[in-house]
C-alpha cells in the first residue's frame, strides 16, 4: 500500500478520515464511541489541538482540526487511534469480528482501526466550514439520520447551541483567521 503523504506545517486546519479495520462497524455503541471522545478529548488537550468539528459514523470517523505547526499529526492520530482501541478492546466494549485479527511476523492481534488515515489541508475558512458541513451531512447522506440534528454522535449540536454536547468545540475566528 502506498504511504500516505501529510503536509504538515502549514498553519492550516486539517479534514482528517480514518476507518475501522476493514471497514467493520465497531462505532456503533454509546460506551465504545463516548470511550473513543474521551481519547479524541485528551489528545486535544494535550496537544493544543484546536477541534472545529466530527462526525463518528459506525465504521470510520471525520475530524476538523488545527494541530499547531509543531505537531506532526500523523503520529498523533496514530496515537488517539491506539489509545481508543486500547481502552475498548481491554474493558470488551465490543466483540470483534473474526476479519479483525491479524498477523504479523507470525503473532496474532486484534485489530480495532484501519492503518493510516487521510488528511487534507485546509485552506480557507471556507473548507473548514465545506468539511463541517460536510460532517454533519454524513449520517443523513448514508441515512443514518433523517436530519443532522438527529445524529448525536457529531458536533452539530454546537453549532445549533444544544447544552447536551458529546464534546465542546473550538470556535471558529471571525476574522477569517484559522
Amino acid at each position: 500500500m502506498p504511504k500516505l503523504r501529510h503536509y504538515d506545517n502549514l498553519n492550516t486546519a486539517r479534514f482528517v478520515t480514518f476507518c475501522c479495520y476493514r471497514r467493520n462497524k465497531l462505532l456503533t455503541q454509546p460506551q465504545v464511541i463516548e470511550t473513543f471522545l474521551q481519547a479524541l478529548e485528551a489528545m486535544q488537550i494535550q496537544h493544543k489541538i484546536r477541534l472545529f468539528g466530527y462526525v463518528i459514523m459506525p465504521e470510520h470517523v471525520h475530524l476538523v482540526l488545527h494541530p499547531p505547526d509543531s505537531v506532526k499529526l500523523g503520529p498523533v492520530i496514530g496515537a488517539l487511534k491506539s489509545k481508543s482501541a486500547s481502552a475498548i478492546i481491554a474493558e470488551k466494549m465490543v466483540s470483534l469480528p473474526d476479519s479483525c485479527w491479524i498477523s504479523k511476523n507470525g503473532i496474532q492481534r486484534r485489530a480495532f482501526w484501519q492503518p493510516r488515515c487521510y488528511d487534507h489541508n485546509c485552506r480557507s475558512q471556507e473548507t473548514v466550514i465545506e468539511k463541517i458541513n460536510y460532517c454533519h451531512n454524513n449520517p443523513v447522506k448514508l441515512g443514518l439520520a433523517p436530519e443532522a440534528r438527529q445524529w448525536r454522535w457529531s458536533s452539530y449540536g454546537y453549532y445549533t447551541g444544544e447544552a447536551n454536547i458529546p464534546l465542546a468545540m473550538d470556535a471558529l475566528e471571525p476574522s477569517g483567521v484559522l
